[in-house]
């Protein structure tokens, strides 16, 4: 899908709109917002009223004014459906009728499937995170939030499906080298200009039938390889009002946990009763140098290495096998190295053999390296 600026025609890159921070650009967030609606045949919202992030966007809903003092009433219905969720059915539509069930799929994983699959855990957590902010104790209350949750369009987040109708033109409608099936007219088109529009320069946002509701994308952004988030050393996600997430590989872990992560030691590593805390300990403290600061003891040696384990309470056993390279470093020294390996591993020469895949039987090497 293509944007026009200044009158260049511009290419969008959906992977990074999913993954911008800062403000953007509000007078082209609201000219795309009255786009929207009016493609859905409403007319334009009498307001449009910005917030600071998903968490301020409910808490307006739920009759608190934002920080200036700005108070929404009279909202109307919302028209979620007609402004988002039906011009997305149509245009799948008309790609589907197009290319068949098969080929569908092809166009979806090629285009939207892989940045669906990290932006999907991103909305629940943001969705989570409003929600234990807003009613951490109470199920009304959590129902209450959750369906103002399901009015927001998703802005930025809505990438991965527009990536997919990236080849229908302005108005929804196919390029002209593909319609000769006759399938696709200007009655029939989705309009997924203005959707597209904002999610190119703005976060989540809400439509109804009076008032719009619009957040700015968040701050900071942090995900590791994977896509997942993931930072040490302050929150992953975080917006302008103090609306923050907190994660380490994508485990959602609590802000002050990581605080505590400075002054990790074996006693308060083994401590922890929470497993899956507890790994995230390991992981930031280093296996290696909790065996060596624990007290462990090797359970095996032989000509490959030494087999090292750790009994955890309420976790699975932490087993590493340590090797030298048989390689000098230009100093002289040979490095040693720490492998974790499964826990039902038992001897030195299969936990080296695991990591090469291999059997303890079939492991042989001529040189170590």
């Amino acid at each position: 899908m293509t944007s026009r600026r200044n009158g260049v025609t511009e290419r969008t890159s959906w992977r990074a709109v999913a993954a911008a921070t800062g403000a953007g650009d509000r007078a082209r967030t609201e000219a795309g917002v009255r786009l929207a609606y009016r493609r859905a045949g409403l007319p334009e919202p009498e307001r449009i009223v910005w917030v600071r992030s998903p968490l301020e966007a409910v808490r307006l809903l739920s009759g608190t004014p934002t920080e200036g003092g700005e108070a929404v009433t009279g909202t109307g219905a919302s028209v979620r459906d007609a402004v988002r969720n039906r011009p997305v059915a149509a245009a799948r539509g008309l790609l589907h009728t197009r290319l068949g069930p098969a080929g569908w799929s092809d166009h979806w994983r090629a285009t939207g499937a892989d940045l669906w699959e990290t932006t999907r855990p991103l909305v629940d957590r943001v969705r989570t995170g409003v929600v234990e902010a807003l009613a951490p104790d109470d199920r009304k209350e959590e129902t209450r939030v959750r369906l103002l949750l399901l009015d927001a369009v998703l802005g930025q987040h809505d990438a991965a499906w527009l990536a997919a109708f990236d080849d229908l033109d302005a108005t929804g409608t196919a390029p002209a080298s593909d319609t000769s099936a006759g399938h696709d007219t200007p009655d029939s088109s989705p309009g997924l200009d203005g959707l597209a529009e904002v999610a190119r320069t703005a976060g989540w946002w809400w439509p109804y039938e009076n008032v719009a509701v619009v957040a700015e994308r968040p701050t900071e952004l942090h995900r590791d390889e994977a896509g997942r988030l993931d930072r040490g050393d302050g929150p992953a996600l975080a917006y302008s009002d103090g609306f923050a997430l907190h994660a380490w590989r994508g485990l959602p872990v609590p802000g002050e946990f990581l605080d505590s992560l400075t002054a990790l030691t074996p006693a308060r590593i083994r401590d922890e009763e929470n497993a899956e805390l507890r790994r995230v300990m390991l992981e930031h403290y280093g296996y290696d140098r909790y065996l060596e600061e624990s007290g462990a003891k090797p359970v095996d040696r032989d000509e490959t290495g030494v087999l090292w384990r750790v009994e955890l309470p309420g976790d699975e056993d932490v087993v590493m096998v340590e090797v030298v390279n048989s390689t000098p470093e230009p100093d002289g020294t040979s490095r040693t190295y720490w492998l974790r390996v499964p826990p039902t591993t038992r001897t030195a020469r299969e936990g080296v053999a695991w990591t090469f895949g291999l059997s303890a039987e079939e492991y042989e090497p001529l040189r170590q390296t």
